[in-house]
């Protein structure tokens, strides 16, 4: 075993979506609102270009889990937005399993995008400027768990 974990694609049942769109959508925001809080105390994100994010809703909708989050970045910070009161500037919608490639960078946006497994909708200057905004972070090395060896 070489050490290196692949995310599969895959969909979960159509029954997890419909059940997760009824229950509270608020834990969504704010685990996601600290994730990103996280990336900006650790100086992740290319602070040149959050100035243009300023006062933007932002919408991630996880297709197969039926979670969303509507969240703005204000003096700073990223916020949730609990009830948003209009469409969001800028909207990102997939299965569970592209957001996961995305984030482990075994994908790109652009390969997600032309394989219409993610979906980018609203300003598309200001989605460029996200996408450069993930292209430019620099993730962290985590340390390798030993593998047991059988």
């Amino acid at each position: 075993m070489n050490g290196n974990f692949t995310i599969p694609k895959f969909k979960l049942p159509d029954f997890v979506a419909s059940l997760g769109q009824k229950l509270p959508q608020w834990p969504h925001a704010l685990v996601l609102v600290g994730a990103l809080n996280a990336a900006l105390k650790m100086k992740l994100l290319p602070e040149s270009e959050l100035a243009m994010l300023e006062d933007k809703l932002f919408r991630v909708r996880v297709l197969d889990t039926g979670g969303e989050a509507s969240y703005t970045y204000r003096q700073g910070l990223f916020r949730p937005v609990f009830r948003p009161e209009r469409d969001p500037d800028l909207a990102f919608a997939a299965n569970l399993s592209a957001f996961l490639q995305l984030l482990a960078r075994q994908e790109d946006p652009d390969t997600l995008f032309f394989n219409r497994e993610l979906e980018i909708t609203g300003d598309t200057e200001l989605g460029l400027i996200v996408k450069n905004m993930l292209d430019a972070v620099e993730w962290p090395k985590l340390p390798r768990l030993p593998l047991a060896s059988s």
